[in-house]
């Protein structure tokens, strides 16, 4: 066991991790990965009605759609590698390409028998100035999940840092997600999502100008190969847009036999 973990924590650290792109994938991850030689495709298509405004060069959250398309390949049991492509469109300013990221992830493979799914993403980008303070970004997540018959249940204690743009001088960022549901049949499972930003570790934000999100959301799974996630966040703070609705539709592509 104890090797297992090594070589874990020796592939983890070879991955280049990125901060999380607020607004624009949301989404409490699961432990597994995409099949060896299937390739996922999902757009993820976030509209704020109420967000905020224009502000310190940044484009406006309110009413503004946030779409993002989505690559996954998987290598092999243990190891996948996402690309994001991110785009915004408001009224005002029209649909713009506004960054890019890439997203490699390890898993502890099932053969390991461990007790509870873990994995970790790792995640570097850069986004435009317009629609970030900070451009160049990185973010590790790590992810323990379970399920226990019709529950499930997931936490990504996620840390993220800046490494150009205003918060390049701080450390990282702690912003913990979670995610608990329910089966109500085979294809339906009702849940709650959490998505938190607290400020540096060791130096939290203010609670006014930390982000706390709640997302009620629903689950399809009415095939292995489609994925369905839809859910409406409110913001508990100031700094949090009071109103955000998501919808994650992914597909596999399997490998041919």
């Amino acid at each position: 066991m104890r090797r297992h973990l090594l070589v874990l924590v020796a592939a983890l650290c070879l991955g280049l991790p990125a901060l999380a792109q607020d607004n624009y994938e949301i989404q409490v991850y699961g432990s597994d990965t995409v099949e060896p030689g299937a390739t996922m495709f999902e757009t993820h298509t976030n509209f704020t009605p109420t967000g905020h405004p224009a502000e310190n060069g940044l484009r406006p959250t309110d009413h503004a759609w946030h779409e993002t398309f989505e690559i996954t390949h998987g290598w092999n049991e243990w190891f996948e590698t996402g690309f994001y492509i991110f785009t915004y469109a408001h009224s005002g300013y029209g649909w713009e390409y506004v960054g890019s990221h890439i997203r490699p992830r390890v898993r502890a493979p099932e053969k390991w028998h461990w007790p509870v799914g873990v994995s970790l993403s790792t995640e570097f980008g850069w986004q435009r100035r317009i629609i970030s303070v900070d451009t160049w970004t990185l973010e590790l997540r790590p992810i323990v999940d379970k399920k226990i018959g019709p529950w499930y249940l997931a936490f990504n204690p996620t840390v993220g840092k800046s490494f150009v743009g205003a918060n390049a001088d701080k450390g990282f960022d702690f912003s913990p997600n979670v995610k608990v549901s329910y089966d109500l049949t085979k294809e339906v499972a009702v849940g709650l999502e959490y998505y938190g930003s607290l400020g540096p570790i060791g130096n939290f934000d203010p609670l006014s100008e930390q982000e706390q999100q709640i997302f009620p959301t629903v689950d399809l799974n009415l095939s292995p190969n489609w994925e369905f996630n839809a859910g409406a966040g409110v913001g508990t703070t100031r700094s949090t847009d009071r109103l955000i609705l998501k919808l994650i539709i992914g597909y596999r592509f399997m490998k041919k036999k």
